[in-house]
């Protein structure tokens, strides 16, 4: 018996937006033949006919699998990018926390040390009269405190994240690094006229040697024409005019005993006490570049960390707000 031409095509596709006009429709029989994939991110889900895996290869399929494959890539590296970052950062906060935490002790210790110089010591090492409070116990309390300070303000803005803590020391230990490069260039700019003033302080100085208040300018004096094994500062003569009379102190003798200094000159030590402390600094001058660099290599490394820190907590603030 024959069919009649409505029991051919039970099922036809309605009229969708891929078909184009004219085209005749597509027929499904009973395995259902797609001619778009299946939504499954570019990856078919379940086995198909062969009309069924040819759509997969074709343009769009292809573009389809691409584009997604390009954002799991983008996503990938944004996720490896943030969390290198958030190590980084959390490597330079504690850094940046261990040393100036051992900053902080440091100024400590150079604080006590100054205290007690200046309470058992009195101005101890004072060896300008026209500066009196320049001794080596004010100088150890003013630079404990100053690295106390800056110790603080970068260990609590650190661990806190604080903008205006980093800012703050960013600002103070900017202008400690510039007054250093000033003095610096001061010096070796100004080194002759230095030395006339420095001398000429010192002889000032000799004046009051063993006077009445000025015992720590007297123990000064004492050691280092001890150490250095020198007398006077240009020649065993500037004390000549101290005491008005061939006569030195005990300390410039060569070997040390009670009102020494009375007795023959070629007992004495002859040599400058300047020169002898200022061929000292230059025997030492590696040692004492090496310290310089270190110290300004550690300020400029403070001042890096404590800027980044800070602009990486505008970036957080700005993000957020």
């Amino acid at each position: 018996m024959r069919r009649s031409s409505t029991d051919e095509t039970p099922y036809r596709r309605s009229p969708s937006l891929d078909s184009k006009a004219g085209s005749p429709p597509l027929r499904y029989s009973g395995e259902y033949e797609y001619r778009s994939a299946p939504f499954g991110f570019g990856f078919r889900t379940a086995p198909g006919t062969q009309t069924a895996k040819a759509g997969y290869a074709t343009a769009q399929g292809r573009k389809y699998v691409v584009f997604y494959l390009d954002l799991s890539f983008i996503f990938l590296l944004e996720l490896r990018r943030c969390r290198m970052a958030e190590g980084c950062m959390r490597a330079l906060r504690y850094s940046m926390v261990f040393f100036n935490l051992l900053f902080w002790l440091g100024g400590c210790g150079i604080l006590g040390v100054g205290v007690w110089l200046s309470v058992t010591q009195g101005n101890f090492a004072t060896l300008s009269s026209s500066l009196p409070s320049l001794s080596a116990a004010n100088l150890l309390i003013a630079v404990g405190t100053i690295i106390m300070v800056i110790g603080c303000l970068g260990c609590v803005g650190a661990v806190k994240e604080s903008r205006p803590l980093l800012l703050s020391f960013f600002i103070l230990l900017l202008l400690i690094f510039l007054l250093e490069i000033l003095f610096i260039i001061l010096f070796f700019a100004y080194q002759d006229q230095i030395d006339q003033y420095a001398q000429s302080d010192l002889k000032k100085g000799l004046q009051l040697f063993g006077t009445e208040g000025n015992i720590g300018l007297t123990n000064a004096w004492s050691i280092v024409q001890t150490d250095f094994r020198c007398c006077g500062v240009t020649n065993h003569t500037d004390w000549f005019e101290v005491y008005n009379a061939t006569r030195v102190p005990d300390s410039c003798c060569l070997e040390y005993s009670d009102n020494c200094g009375l007795e023959n000159p070629g007992t004495w030590w002859t040599a400058p006490c300047y020169e002898r402390v200022k061929g000292w600094l230059q025997e030492n001058l590696v040692a004492l570049w090496i310290f310089a660099l270190c110290a300004a290599l550690t300020q400029i490394l403070g001042l890096v960390f404590s800027m980044t820190m800070f602009c990486q907590a505008v970036k957080v603030d700005t993000f957020y707000a």
